[in-house]
């Protein structure tokens, strides 16, 4: 991997890849996380302003077709962290998606016509994520989980304020905060070394000011918590949430690992005793999420409202029972992210986000060290990591209004 900084301070990662697939992403290092609350939804607002035209290319199908006619992907998504655009093309159209990504930056438009009915698209945005328990739970539960880092504040935003707010506020938004200091390009594919010319002279913008990091003093959960919300649904979703650490600890790759043991496919722990064994639920599994400035391990389950409170039980005896791993399930969960990592980067577009991740959370070639990482985790380490950070939960339920008592 080639690693430049130009001098406007845009950083620059370049992957090369034989193939005829090759990627552009840009990553802006500005997410919901750094939003006050009068500004919350303007970055995903702007994710969705960048394609709707700029003075070259006029409206949103002048952007599509200029990809799409040459058989090219693109796309964009805003996170807590961090707004991502990509461009998938073959090899020889690169100086055109090269054109067309740099474009959408530099002369976003911003008019007030696409303004109004983008706003209108998320609002329908959010309503769909609310209304839907296997979204929605997410949403809620880092919203109980955290008291004080501001992912507990959904990405899509706050109505009312996207409402509100005003063409001059969300450029002046844009101007500050999408400048190249803030900026990470990754490309991946097979590269021509004068294509890094061509990238240079196409992203000339201000250097602008760095986003500061935030340093949020986080407090430990003292106690478990239950949050429940009654939807007009059949069935029963909860997620249960532990406070962790963010990526650039290195209990981040042991949780990796105990989140291979409990949740991978049909044959984690958790899916094989709630599921295989006993039928309790339809759906099971976990996730471990490491950001740049926060993190949590959570564990998701649908089901019918009686069998909550018996497949808790279960889920949390098979937490503390990870103390005394064997030495099978931990080399099983090694293999298993091992596999599922390398395969998963034979996407161009995958590597490039992945490139992109490990920039922002520490530096892009710790990223080649990330299995080295894993194989080094013990048995000592899994126990030390689930007395740590398991012994406290939040857990969120969405149920009907006939549910029986959900226990704490």
């Amino acid at each position: 991997m080639q690693k430049l900084v130009l001098d406007n301070g845009l950083t620059l990662l370049i992957e090369k890849k034989p193939g005829k697939s090759l990627v552009i992403e840009l990553m802006i290092k500005v997410g919901s996380v750094n939003e006050k609350i009068n500004e919350k939804g303007i970055s995903h607002l702007i994710e969705h302003l960048l394609f709707e035209g700029t003075e070259k290319r006029k409206k949103n199908w002048d952007i599509s077709n200029e990809i799409e006619k040459i058989g090219g992907e693109f796309n964009a998504y805003t996170s807590s962290e961090r707004t991502c655009i990509y461009i998938k093309v073959l090899n020889k159209h690169f100086n055109k998606a090269l054109d067309v990504i740099s474009d959408i930056i530099k002369n976003s438009k911003f008019n007030e016509a696409d303004i109004v009915k983008e706003k209108e698209i998320i609002m329908k945005e959010i309503n769909m994520v609310n209304d839907d328990p296997r979204y929605y739970q997410w949403t809620l539960l880092q919203n109980q989980l955290f008291e004080k880092h501001p992912v507990k504040y959904p990405t899509y935003g706050d109505k009312k304020v996207i409402q509100e707010i005003k063409r001059d506020e969300i450029i002046k938004f844009f101007n500050k905060k999408y400048v190249a200091s803030n900026m990470v390009l990754a490309v991946v594919g097979d590269i021509k070394k004068d294509w890094i010319n061509n990238i240079i002279k196409s992203f000339n913008i201000k250097k602008g000011e760095k986003v500061k990091k935030l340093k949020i003093n986080e407090p430990k959960q003292t106690k478990n918590k239950v949050k429940k919300e009654h939807k007009s649904i059949s069935n029963t979703y909860a997620v249960m949430g532990f406070k962790t650490i963010k990526r650039d600890n290195k209990d981040s790759y042991v949780l990796d690992v105990i989140d291979a043991v409990l949740g991978r496919g049909q044959s984690g722990k958790l899916f094989n005793e709630i599921r295989t064994k006993r039928g309790l639920a339809y759906e099971i599994g976990s996730e471990n999420i490491s950001e740049p400035s926060f993190g949590y391990f959570a564990i998701y389950v649908g089901l019918d409202k009686n069998k909550l409170n018996l497949a808790k039980r279960i889920i949390l005896e098979n937490i503390q029972k990870l103390e005394n791993i064997s030495d099978q399930e931990l080399n099983e969960a090694k293999s298993y992210i091992e596999g599922n990592y390398y395969l998963d980067l034979e996407d161009n577009q995958k590597l490039a986000d992945q490139i992109l991740y490990w920039e922002q959370c520490k530096n892009a070639k710790v990223m080649q060290q990330f299995i080295n990482n894993i194989k080094k985790v013990t048995k000592k380490d899994v126990k030390r990591v689930i007395k740590k950070y398991f012994q406290q939960h939040t857990m969120v339920v969405l149920y009907d209004k006939k549910k029986k008592k959900i226990n704490k």
